[in-house]
This record gives structure tokens, C-alpha cells and sequence, in this order.
């Protein structure tokens, strides 16, 4: 079962733009379908955009966003959410 997803990115970087173009499209969207699970935004200086899961156990995946299109976040996003299930 899903626990937590948390979004690494930098705030102003160009290779999380899509990133940032995806959260700010998606995020409210995601947190009213899923309004018990945290879903963190992490931002710091620098970083390569990142999605994590926690699942339960303390059980973690992680992906890459680096270089991604906003449709191709969401697979990545739907299919960590899919795994929890």
C-alpha cells in the first residue's frame, strides 16, 4: 500500500522545468483523488528532478525525471502508484 510520494526538483533549473510544469499542472488533481497520502514537493539547488514512493514495511522506489516530458512524468507517477496498490 502507498504511502508517501515526494517530489525532488530544482526550483529554477532548466532540467526540471517540465518537473515543475507537471506539479503545478497535476498536484491538485492528485492530492483531491488521494486525500490521505502525503504528497510532498522538495526543493533544493541544484538536484536532479526525482519522484519517490514509500510503500508500506518502509519499502522505497524511486525514478528519475531528468530529461522528461509532462505526459511521460505522469506514467512514471501512475506507475509508482500502481505498484502501492
Amino acid at each position: 500500500m502507498l504511502k508517501e510520494v515526494r517530489f525532488l526538483f530544482c526550483q529554477s533549473s532548466e532540467h526540471s522545468a517540465s518537473t515543475r510544469s507537471f506539479l503545478t499542472r497535476a498536484y491538485p488533481t492528485m492530492k483531491k483523488n488521494n486525500p490521505h497520502t502525503p504528497i510532498m514537493l522538495r526543493e533544493a539547488l541544484g538536484v536532479e528532478p526525482k519522484v519517490y514512493a514509500r510503500y508500506e514495511f518502509g519499502r522505497e522506489k524511486q525514478e528519475s525525471l531528468s530529461g522528461l516530458s509532462d505526459k511521460e512524468i505522469e506514467d512514471k507517477v501512475t506507475s509508482l502508484v500502481k505498484t502501492g496498490m
